[in-house]
Formats: C-alpha cells, structure tokens, sequence
C-alpha cells in the first residue's frame, strides 16, 4: 500500500521555499503534484503524468488547482516517477568497489568475506580511491592488480573507462515512500543502498533530484554478475521519494555533489546500524553518469538514475563475521536535509502487495479521466 502523505518529520529543512515535484492518490486515480511555497498543486489537468509535467514545467505561480498544505497533505503517496524509465550507476565510489570485489570472491559467501576484506582493502584500499576512473594511472594500477591475481570486472568498472549502467526496474513498478520494500524470500545475505537519484526529462537533461533505495541482493550477485538482473529487479525491490526536488537558483548539481545521505535501520529486535554515505566521495561527477546513461541510447519520457552509494554495510547483526543482512520488519531510514527523508520497512517481495497497475492501466485511467487527447497529441507532435 502507498504510504498516506503527512510528511512533517520526513520533508527536506527546506521545503517551504524549494519547488518539488511528485504523484498522489486521489479518488479518481494518480495525479502529479506541484509544490510551491509549501502548497501543493494537482496538476493533471496541465500533465496527466510526471513525465509530462517535467517536460512543461509552468512558470512559478501557473499552477494548477490547490490541494492545501504540503504538510497537511492527506493523501497516499506514489513513487514520484511514472513513465520514467529506472536506471542505476553501480561501483561509483572506491569502498562499493572493494565490497563488490568481496562478494565475488567470496563467492555470495558473507562467512568467508572478512578475511578477503582485509587482504584487497591493505593492497588496493589506498590507490583505488586515489585514482581517476580511465586514466593512464588507473590502467596502471589495473595492471598492477592483473599481476597481483586481484583483477576483478568490478575494478572495471570501477576504475576503468566505462561505468556501470544497469535498467533497475519497469516502468511504473517502484514503490514510494512510507511502502513496503522487498528482498527476495530466498537472499540470505542483502542490504538496502541509500542514493541520491537524478530525474531527467524527455532530452536527457537533469531536472531535479530525489532519494532512493536500491536494494542489494549480495548472495545473489556475489555469486554471478549474471544474476545481477535477478538481484536489483523484484517486487518492490526499489522505492524513491518521497518527491521530487527541482533544480533552480536554491537548489542544483553542485548541491548534489556536495549532500551527505544518512542511513539508518532499525531492526525488530532492537538492532540499530547507522551510516553515511558522502557524495563528494563519488568516484565519476553525476553529469559523467548521465552521459554515459545517454551515450547510444534516448529515452523519450525522461529517466531516472541511481549514482551508487558509498555505504558497505559490514557491521555485524547476529554473529560475528557475519556482516549485516536484512530482517523482515526493519525499518530503513535514508535521508539528506535538503531532499528530506524517505522510509520503507523491509518484507519478502513475495509478501510485499504485487504490482498490478502498469502502463495499460495507467492510460486507461488516464483516458477515462479525459486527461489525455489534445495534450498528448501535442506532446507527441
């Protein structure tokens, strides 16, 4: 179920003078929001999807029809993206590269972990987050790793010229904040990763921020690359929120660059793990992720992107040597003052509600709403 929108202690510090974007539940079915001055807009009748609306922005003021106050807001809420399609960066940041490394070699074994941890983090440690990705000094250091039996395709992608890309889930299927988020029931060693993620519109130019969590599967990718697919995409394995934040003279990239994303879960059983996860770590700038995401590729309803997380999670939860792994019940925290606070508490994706709604019953809704037509036509011309 989405979550019911009364967001006073999860809105960014802010939010009364930023200008946000995001999707809500009302009696007649999804609708995008506009918040200016703390007051929410429905704006379906300007753009029956966010997509749209992040293509035709209104001027500050041309809004639509007043909803009340954002933090008396009473509605549930959506994933702030519809159409958009959901990519993600992957070992962005030198640690998520050694962690990566880890899981490979230890084979999605979190038991034998330890042990490899502190053999590549005394060898590669220092060098890896000295370098610049796909410079002569990291081809160096590649081939001093070759030599080494340290090689690794997620060094590759780490240090190399390329990044990581990877489609995270469908269109439509995350989940927002206040929902419930899956792992899958037979993953015995995951955990959740706090991002800031880029919104980009139908030409591929960034337009806002907001946060996500891409959940992680480590068993799973740990034990193949080729599994990566069946470790990021399952039901309700991916949540963004809780809105939309648009970039304009109070807030833009280089804000960005500079957020530090707050973790925190809290565990049924008591358990408390606290992380931080600091942007001006990131191995490749975000506008570097962007145009790699868009290099042979368009997306014509904008696209969302995950920039990687510097968060490796090996605190011990039940014994030691074990690392961290999720629990049902856990409460996941992720948040940053000036894109506020988004939280979802962990269950199977067997147990999580299905997604059941996508683009056909989007449309359908959308057009027995009249909310499609002239505008799209226009869109589409």
């Amino acid at each position: 179920m989405p979550g019911v929108f009364s967001l006073r202690d999860d809105l960014p510090s802010d939010w009364r003078s930023g200008r946000f974007v995001g999707r809500v539940m009302q009696a007649a079915g999804p609708s995008p929001i506009l918040v200016e001055d703390g007051i929410a807009y429905d704006m379906s009748q300007v753009a029956p999807t966010v997509s749209m609306l992040l293509d035709r922005l209104p001027s500050r003021g041309d809004t639509g029809q007043a909803l009340g106050d954002l933090d008396t807001l009473d509605l549930p809420l959506l994933s702030p993206v519809d159409l958009q399609c959901v990519k993600a960066c992957g070992v962005t940041f030198a640690l998520s590269a050694i962690e990566r490394v880890i899981e490979e070699r230890a084979r999605g074994d979190a038991r034998a972990a330890i042990d490899i941890r502190t053999r590549l983090e005394g060898r590669v440690g220092g060098s890896i987050r000295g370098v610049v990705p796909g410079s002569p000094e990291a081809a160096a250091l590649k081939q001093a790793l070759i030599e080494d039996g340290l090689w690794s395709q997620y060094l590759e992608v780490a240090i190399g010229p390329d990044a990581e890309v990877f489609t995270k889930a469908p269109v439509l299927a995350t989940v927002g904040a206040g929902a419930e988020i899956g792992i899958r029931s037979d993953s015995t060693w995951n955990n959740p990763e706090p991002e800031i993620v880029l919104i980009m519109d139908s030409r591929g130019t960034p337009v806002g921020a907001t946060l996500g969590n891409d959940v992680n599967l480590r068993d799973f990718e740990g034990r193949s690359a080729l599994l990566l697919g069946k470790a990021k995409d399952n039901n309700a394995s991916c949540s963004l929120g809780p809105l939309i934040r648009l970039f304009d003279e109070g807030f833009n990239m280089d804000d960005v660059r500079a957020a530090d994303v707050e973790l925190r879960i809290e565990g049924p059983e008591g358990y408390v793990l606290e992380g931080v996860s600091s942007m001006a770590q990131i191995s490749r700038d975000p506008t570097e992720l962007v145009r790699q995401t868009l290099s042979e590729h368009q997306y014509p309803d904008g696209f969302a992107l995950f920039l990687g997380t510097l968060f490796a999670p090996v605190q011990d939860r039940d014994e030691p040597g074990r690392g961290f792994t999720h629990k049902v019940g856990d409460m996941v925290s992720i948040a940053t003052p000036r894109l506020g606070r988004l939280v979802n508490r962990v269950v199977t994706s067997n147990d999580a509600p299905p997604w059941e709604q996508g683009v056909g019953a989007l449309m359908t809704n959308l057009a027995s709403r009249g909310l499609l037509g002239q505008r799209t036509e226009e869109s589409v011309a």
